[in-house]
């Protein structure tokens, strides 16, 4: 794909090492959510909102055809000696950054402003742990994990030592990980991860154990998304062709079933629903090797998978992702090819649906030919038909930026902190008006001061540093 633009205005040095990217986002819907069909980034993927895929696939599937598994060869009568002996790593809890930074920037008074779920808040359980995450408060829930996991023997000190696994735990482990990757706590993700491998140990599956312990059920006993993240983690810990390899290593099997389910749609029960649900996990990974392609700028492996997936998606969906298609096209700058994608994606809009995917693209398009004016212009437009969309308030300000307009950009994003202050107090807006009370003054740490006085009382976790997120140094 041929740059068709070779400069970019020197103010974006500014941004370049501050993720997330000053402009979003590569998809997102009209309300400015991320994408789950083709993640912004593949940081950017939220577990969280979505802790089993298979949620948002058939409820009615048996447990046969979820948990579909092979599990790996043992001797009868034998003990295997590959067993999946986990723990928890850190002994003490996870603590409050912004309470701890407000404590040494403002003062002990302003600290006690904050209020959080706690653990000690909650029910002692998953139920409480649903509504820690709820709440945005992660760092509690990560916490309430350590206790729970204490309780079935697999707290700190007890990685190396043999333990039963059930559902119920390892959906316990699958959540503690996705919530310490969502904080970027990769280090930490990276050791408890390990005694996992890829789930392929005999002692995460139900035909390790007496069959009375779990009524004959078969298969796999970690949830599907649990395989997800364990093949995505390398991204995170900047290997990402590791996690190529590991997804289309993760990719062949599923591949493998849904194509069985497939050829016995006739003779089998459940097969047709089977191979649909299947299918749904086979795309959820094909999903996550296109950020990875991304990652390692692999357009050439972006440009087939793109188009697999469109070509198999229905029409709602086919025009997100085309949509989608034309911003990555952008970010290699293929300029012509994301605006035939864009009118892809325009031909197949529905009648009654939003306008504003459209003049998001467009303006997108505006951005990468430097016209910031016209791509102001668009996003503004974007935001009148969908104001709950923060994305596009963080697009306007950068737009003013860029045209050279810089107290204007801070005043938008102010004015926009004052009407949704929780919504708006998000880590990319955050970042971007870090950065011009940098570029506005010499005197910027009491206007950050005060933005971190607002996420003190409206935010519970932030899932990027202070030192990103706020450009504030909390160290002594």
């Amino acid at each position: 794909m041929a740059n068709t633009y070779s400069t970019e205005p020197s103010i974006s040095k500014y941004f370049a090492n501050d993720p997330p990217s000053c402009f979003d986002s590569i998809t997102a819907d009209e309300d400015g959510r991320p994408q789950h069909a083709v993640a912004e980034a593949y940081l950017t993927y939220d577990y969280l909102a979505n802790s089993s895929m298979d949620q948002q696939a058939q409820t009615n599937i048996p447990d046969s055809v979820r948990d579909l598994w092979e599990p790996p060869n043992t001797v009868p009568g034998g003990q295997p000696t590959n067993l999946t002996m986990p723990g928890v790593s850190v002994a003490t809890d996870l603590t409050d950054p912004v309470q701890d930074a407000v404590g040494l920037l403002v003062d002990t008074n302003e600290a006690q402003q904050r209020k959080l779920l706690l653990p000690d808040n909650v029910t002692q359980d998953e139920r409480g742990l649903r509504e820690l995450i709820e709440n945005g408060c992660f760092r509690s829930a990560v916490n309430l994990t350590a206790r729970l996991l204490t309780i079935k023997q697999q707290g700190f000190g007890h990685a190396g030592h043999p333990v039963k696994h059930s559902p119920n735990s390892l959906q316990l482990w699958f959540t503690r990980l996705a919530l310490l990757v969502k904080l970027g706590q990769y280090e930490i993700a990276r050791v408890e991860a390990e005694p996992f491998g890829a789930l392929s140990n005999p002692d995460v599956f139900y035909e390790f154990y007496h069959p009375d312990m779990h009524a004959d059920r078969k298969g796999s006993m970690a949830p599907f998304s649990f395989r997800l993240l364990l093949a995505e983690l390398p991204v995170y810990l900047g290997a990402p062709r590791v996690a190529l390899n590991r997804l289309t290593d993760l990719l062949a099997v599923v591949n493998q079933i849904r194509s069985y389910f497939e050829r016995t749609a006739d003779t089998v029960a459940h097969a047709k629903e089977a191979h649909e649900f299947w299918s749904t996990r086979e795309t959820r990974i094909l999903h996550s090797i296109v950020n990875c392609a991304l990652a390692v700028k692999d357009f050439g492996l972006v440009e087939q998978l793109m188009e697999r997936l469109v070509s198999a998606a229905a029409i709602p969906q086919k025009r997100i992702l085309l949509s989608a298609w034309g911003r990555m096209r952008l970010q290699c700058g293929d300029m012509s090819g994301a605006e035939k994608k864009f009118a892809e994606a325009r031909r197949l809009k529905e009648e009654k649906c939003s306008e504003a995917p459209d003049l998001i693209d467009r303006g997108l398009l505006a951005v990468a030919q430097n016209d910031f004016q016209s791509a102001f212009e668009l996003f503004q437009k974007a935001s009148a038909a969908v104001p709950s969309n923060t994305m596009l308030y963080n697009n306007m300000g950068v737009c003013l930026l860029y045209s050279g307009k810089l107290k204007e950009a801070i005043k938008l994003y102010e004015e926009a902190i004052q009407r949704n202050t929780k919504s708006c107090l998000n880590e990319s807006l955050l970042v971007n008006l870090s950065t011009l009370y940098e570029l506005e003054s010499n005197h910027a740490k009491e206007k950050k001061i005060n933005l971190l006085k607002l996420v003190n009382r409206h935010r519970a976790d932030l899932t990027v540093g202070l030192d990103v997120c706020l450009k504030l140094q909390t160290t002594v």
